[in-house]
């Protein structure tokens, strides 16, 4: 058991920080640099000072092979003392190992061993100056070990008569190679030093953008942010400075994607607000947009860093159904009203009945039951036939008697007929609009005495045709176009939903709207929607 708790409660390794990679990395990739650098110019440095020297070894003996003194003292015995001072002063003025001159069977006639002038020449790289080639070698004759060059000496006549050999040490090759590798050294150190202050300065700048985050720290933070993002119930786009869409969590995605069949996100509204933010650097709160038949309430407000508008971020929520409820809500609200109105009616015909009861006046009491039965076929029967629809019929019975509280009449054309649907979404659409336009309705009557709004559905074809036309003041000209527009309305301020939601609902389905009106004398909405109806014909 201890040994389970100790395995599950482990700690996990932490990653390696982000300065110590970095440095690592760069170190590594610097030191890699450095040393191939090294190699190369260091193969380059040697291979340069050898060709110096050697260039410089046979310049010496050119200049000793034309001398008019080597010239001549070939002619002598080896003995005659005419070439060594020459070759030693040469030897001694250009710091050389030997300066060494043979005839034609490689007699020596200089030396810096004046005991064996007069003896043969040892090595084999003499021979290709004896048959007129200049050579370089590395050999090793009486002294040291040599770089040794060789030329042939011409007399006047341009015939060969011996061969000049130069020797330079090689310990003084190696010591001017060893200066130049000391050069390459100090160079190599200063680079590494730069790049170390270079790396170290990276680290900083790298953690300052970083805010000082490991990277596994931002690797964790994101994930948690995005589980975050894509848990809310709002949706959430933002953009960058170009106006590019960087994020779109999932609830976005749902609502900007609704009833899209292409597939491609639309979100022309919402982009238009993130550009706007975007270019004025300022936020738009409790913003309401329409998308696909959608209310969206959208709050959008810049990203700023160091001062600068580097971005956008909207979020927003459907109040699509929120608005959909309210509107159900004083429905049912409005429904209550009438039931309650209707209650003390039939009260009131209760108390009437009992007291002809009472009075035993029978006669009356008959005219009375059967007036009541034809207003009762009259106002709900004839509904509850023309309107096969629940949801509308009772809708229907509760607006009537909504309008005749605030003194008003609503009549339900004879010729209208209303089949039952399943679609839910047609009927709540059909709700929406009429609950809309009868209530407008009333409300522009509110100064008059009396007034009636006639209402008209006819079904045909799998469409659902509706006129609501009242006897109101009527809409001025130059507001037909602009009363499906949202926020606009000449009851005042925070208004103008109502209609531009029926419109926005009505569109999603495929259906049009469409009103006619007579300043003081009539006002007429059209309405067009799809019905999903077993009947084929009405």
């Amino acid at each position: 058991m201890n040994d389970v708790t100790s395995t599950a409660v482990r700690p996990r390794k932490r990653p390696m920080k982000l300065s110590t990679t970095v440095t690592l990395m760069v170190c590594s990739v610097i030191g890699s640099v450095l040393l191939l650098a090294f190699a190369l110019w260091f193969w380059q440095i040697s291979n340069a000072t050898r060709d110096g020297v050697k260039e410089t070894a046979l310049a010496v003996a050119r200049t000793l092979a034309d001398a008019p003194e080597v010239k001549r003292g070939l002619r002598l015995p080896p003995n005659s003392n005419v070439i060594q001072p020459l070759a030693q002063a040469i030897t001694t003025r250009n710091d050389l190992l030997f300066a060494v001159v043979t005839d034609m069977q490689g007699i020596r006639y200089s030396h810096p061993n004046a005991a064996i002038i007069g003896q043969h020449f040892i090595g084999n790289d003499l021979e290709p100056a004896l048959n007129g080639n200049e050579n370089v070698a590395v050999n090793r004759g009486v002294l040291a070990p040599a770089l040794r060059v060789f030329t042939p000496v011409y007399d006047d006549n341009h015939r060969q008569i011996g061969v000049v050999s130069i020797g330079i040490s090689l310990s003084k090759v190696d010591e001017q190679v060893s200066r130049s590798r000391w050069a390459v050294m100090w160079t190599l150190l200063f680079s590494a030093l730069m790049g170390t202050l270079g790396t170290w300065q990276l680290v900083r700048v790298l953690k300052r953008i970083l805010l000082g985050l490991e990277p596994y720290e931002i690797s964790a933070q994101f994930k948690q942010r995005q589980a975050m993002l894509q848990s809310l119930k709002e949706g959430v786009i933002a953009v960058d400075a170009d106006g590019r869409v960087t994020l779109l969590n999932h609830a976005a995605r749902q609502m900007l994607l609704t009833n899209n069949p292409s597939g491609e996100t639309s979100h022309g509204p919402l982009m238009d607000e993130l550009l706007t933010v975007l270019k004025t650097g300022n936020a738009l709160q409790d913003r309401e947009l329409g998308h696909n038949g959608l209310l969206l309430l959208c709050n959008t407000v810049p990203v700023r860093s160091q001062g600068a508008v580097i971005g956008a971020i909207s979020t927003f929520r459907d109040k699509t159904e929120v608005s959909q409820l309210m509107q159900r809500l004083d429905g049912m609200v409005n429904y209550v009203d009438a039931l309650r109105t209707t209650s003390h009616e039939f009260m009131n015909k209760l108390h009437v009945i009992l007291g002809l009861l009472n009075m035993k006046s029978y006669d009356k009491l008959e005219g009375y039951v059967l007036q009541t039965a034809q207003n009762y076929q009259t106002d709900i029967g004839a509904i509850q036939h023309r309107i096969k629809s629940p949801v509308v019929a009772g809708f229907l019975l509760g607006k009537i008697n909504r309008a005749k509280e605030r003194g008003f009449t609503l009549t339900l054309a004879d010729e209208s007929l209303v089949p039952e649907n399943p679609n839910a979404k047609q009927v709540t659409v059909l709700v929406t609009v009429l609950g809309n336009l009868i209530e407008n309705a009333l409300d522009a009557m509110s100064n008059q005495v009396e007034g009636e709004v006639s209402l008209l559905l006819h079904y045909q074809d799998g469409w659902l045709i509706g006129e609501v036309s009242d006897d109101g003041p009527g809409i001025e000209p130059d507001h037909i176009e602009a009363i499906f527009r949202k926020g606009f309305s000449t009851k005042g301020d925070n208004r103008g939903v109502g209609l531009f939601l029926a419109s926005q609902q009505l569109t999603e389905l495929g259906g049009t709207i469409t009103v006619e009106s007579e300043p003081g004398v009539f006002t007429q909405f059209f309405v067009h929607l799809p019905w999903d109806s077993e009947r084929k014909t009405a």
